[in-house]
């Protein structure tokens, strides 16, 4: 409590707003726990349960697991219990947590854009093999995640990651979630900034540490120096985006205030200019803001984007700047924003003359079999290494020419193809009903069917259209920002429930940033989702002009053309 009364004494200095009702905010006096999750923190730090998970837990199994680790602290090492089979949608919202637990753990392991050697990547791979029942998702957070995990492999599963240089720690919790960081910093050819070494400063200094892993809620961290802004920085806690000052050189911009759910916003972008090296320094900043002035007392505001909407982003700037960092920031346009998103897929040059190659699993789905397939041909390729990407991509780094076509041969045959359909690269899904409790449908399977279907319908689509799917409200899979955003729930249908979705259309980052347009009213049954995509499609190629984009036509559509209430006379792309 020490830091947090010098804080208080230096906001003196700064006016700084005060809600009409205590939010739970440490920094203004609001230290006595609002909510049984606050309370839980209070109790136990979080990070004190790895040693109960190595020592107790993991020799005692699952049922000598305290509830108030299993279902909160667990979490701050990647750890959480997944859904136990024989529960439809239906039951999500009624049942309490522990009846929807299973005992069996879904973990999330960091990468935060690092490069993954062949040696990582086996080690990634073997654990899958070894402890998962052989599974494992390439996540949008750049995570590898698996599932069916035992508490007493996880002291195994920890020691093989850390002899690869891997980790779960905070990879859940209301902590530092798992970084984005650019897939291909540090050898894009137009690349502004290599931003590689902050995070890794930021990782060194800040994860793990006790003054750092307790905020009101998670905290999402994003950083490019690549002009297409391939981090999806506009829905971060915090992003660092690259820039260039006219007389400093490049750097980084300050966007905070960035994230989805059922309260979706936009970040603010400070119009800064940060030096690398200075990154660290104002990471640690806005994050001490958070944790102090962040709201407590409901979960459901207790992310960093409502502090920053109540404040503003000038307001929010003077505190940082007076309060925290003791130094004013050099103002700097911010960046422009491009138009749609790079998730680097296919083969590119590098500034070094190698190449890098991007490879799309469908919809994040892999396996630990085919990881150790990967790592195999890394070694056998002499690949610098892999990066994962925050679209389940996966990058490889450092290609040698010679042996591009060879290896983009030998991937396609594994199923990580570098020329993929638009639909295969460019559908998402989060976890789903089959292991999140949270979920209401199914997201993996049904986007796996869907691509089928659609690579069926529209085999040579001349036009970039994403397909995000959600199995609840929390849009894991960004869906507010697809072009055809699915968020899961249960509709209507001849008089049953049945597992369908809400439908978000036109959704974007980068020039076009929008959380799409959603139809009143409208929802679509899964069983017809195949048909009510097709027509939307049809309906976007017979009704488009002459090089107008998916999200670009939904803004002017007739709803009935959106609706699929009316299909349009196909027209060939020829």
């Amino acid at each position: 409590m020490s830091d947090l009364r010098f804080t208080a004494k230096r906001a003196e200095r700064t006016e700084i707003p005060r809600p009409k009702r205590g939010e739970g905010q440490w920094a203004l006096g609001y230290t006595e726990p609002l909510n049984k999750n606050e309370q839980s923190k209070k109790d136990d730090s979080p990070l004190n349960v790895r040693d109960r998970i190595l020592y107790t837990y993991s020799k005692r199994g699952f049922a000598s697991i305290d509830p108030a680790d299993l279902r909160g602290r667990f979490r701050w090492m990647g750890l959480y219990t997944q859904r136990a089979p024989g529960f439809d949608g239906g039951k999500t919202a009624m049942l309490e947590e522990e009846e929807l637990d299973d005992e069996f753990f879904m973990m999330r392991v960091r990468s935060d854009g690092a490069l993954l050697t062949h040696e990582a990547v086996r080690a990634l791979g073997t654990i899958g093999v070894d402890f998962a029942r052989d599974t494992a998702d390439v996540t949008d957070r750049e995570n590898i995640q698996y599932h069916w995990i035992r508490i007493e492999d996880v002291p195994a599963i920890w020691e093989r990651l850390e002899a690869a240089g891997l980790d779960t720690m905070e990879a859940c919790g209301d902590s530092p979630r798992p970084f984005l960081g650019s897939p291909v910093a540090g050898v894009a050819q137009d690349e502004i900034i290599d931003g590689t070494a902050a995070l890794e400063e930021i990782k060194r200094r800040y994860i793990g540490n006790p003054d750092f892993a307790n905020f009101p809620r998670k905290f999402k961290t994003a950083l490019t120096g690549h002009p297409s802004h391939d981090v999806a920085p506009e829905v971060n806690d915090i992003a660092f985006v690259g820039t260039v000052h006219p007389e400093h050189g490049p750097g980084f911009d300050l966007w905070v205030g960035g994230g989805l759910s059922t309260n979706p916003m936009l970040a603010q972008k400070m119009g800064v200019w940060i030096p690398l090296d200075e990154v660290a320094d104002a990471w640690e900043g806005v994050a001490s803001i958070f944790r102090d002035y962040g709201y407590r007392r409901l979960r459901s505001r207790a992310r960093l984007k409502f502090l920053v909407a109540d404040w503003g982003i000038e307001k929010f700037r003077e505190v940082l700047e007076n309060e925290y960092l003791g130094r004013q920031l050099v103002t700097c346009e911010s960046p422009a924003s491009p138009t749609g998103h790079r998730d680097h897929i296919g083969v590119h040059e590098q500034k070094d003359g190698k190449l890098y190659v991007g490879i799309a699993p469908t919809a994040g789905r892999i396996s630990g079999t085919l990881l150790v397939q990967l790592a195999d041909l890394i070694e056998e390729y002499a690949v610098a290494g892999a990066r994962l990407t925050p679209y389940q991509k996966i990058v490889l780094v450092g290609v040698e020419p010679s042996v591009v076509e060879a290896l983009v041969e030998r991937l396609d045959a594994i199923g990580l193809s570098a020329r993929p359909s638009n639909w295969r690269r460019n559908t998402m899904a989060c976890t789903g009903i089959e292991f999140c409790k949270l979920a209401i449908v199914d997201t993996k399977e049904r986007a796996r069917a869907l691509v089928t279907e659609l690579e069926k319908r529209f085999p040579e689509l001349d036009s970039t259209i994403t397909v995000n799917v959600n199995g609840c409200p929390n849009a894991c899979a960004r869906t507010q920002l697809a072009d055809i955003g699915l968020k899961g729930q249960l509709v209507m249908h001849e008089g049953e429930q049945v597992e369908g979705f809400q439908v978000h259309l036109g959704g974007a980052t980068g020039l076009q940033a929008n959380f799409g347009r959603k139809l009143r009213a409208h929802k679509v049954t899964s069983a017809g989702l195949d048909d009510y995509v097709s027509s939307l499609v049809v309906n976007y190629l017979a009704d488009r002009e002459d090089g107008e984009s998916f999200t670009t036509w939904v803004a002017r559509a007739d709803e009935e053309l959106l609706r699929g209430d009316k299909t349009l006379e196909a027209v060939s792309q020829a």
